[in-house]
């Protein structure tokens, strides 16, 4: 699963945000799709631009590209992919994202909303949103904060 961080909860809340408001989706537009939504959020790269390179690979959907990931090979597509794994995803996170089946996002759906579309713009929305409650959860889980014991006898000492 993705490391939770600051970065990737706000743009996975811009991206749900934005789709709710109505941005272009499209699934079949390697830009404008479930992660090409994402990706127009965590890069400079419009909707076009991420297309562009998608196509100039010849490689499919995000899956296919997915799997022929090289971070050496200097290819557009390869480095967009890049900066989405520095912004603290995996390749399986994209996966999932494409299709919506991380399970450990549909778990935490009411079971009538476990069966998500991939290409519904609603169940993208409901995903992407679970997905960054889960993160921000997980990120807030890491801090640890002093008890009002140790506060009050650093202070008083």
């Amino acid at each position: 699963m993705a490391q939770p961080n600051l970065t990737l909860i706000d743009a996975l809340r811009r991206t749900a945000a934005k789709l709710q408001k109505g941005a272009p989706y499209q699934w079949g537009h390697m830009g404008s799709c479930n992660c090409g939504n994402l990706a127009q959020e965590l890069t400079t790269l419009t909707k076009a631009e991420i297309h562009e390179h998608a196509l100039a690979v010849g490689r499919g959907d995000w899956q296919e590209q997915l799997n022929d990931y090289c971070p050496t090979s200097g290819l557009p597509m390869d480095l967009l992919i890049a900066d989405m794994l520095e912004a603290g995803l995996t390749s399986s996170d994209l996966q999932h994202l494409e299709r919506l089946t991380d399970r450990r996002i549909l778990e935490r759906l009411p079971r009538e909303k476990r069966y998500l579309r991939h290409n519904f713009r609603d169940d993208v929305i409901l995903y992407i949103n679970a997905w960054a409650d889960l993160l921000e959860e997980q990120l807030l889980n890491k801090i640890k904060l002093p008890n009002l014991e140790e506060i009050e006898e650093g202070v008083l000492a």
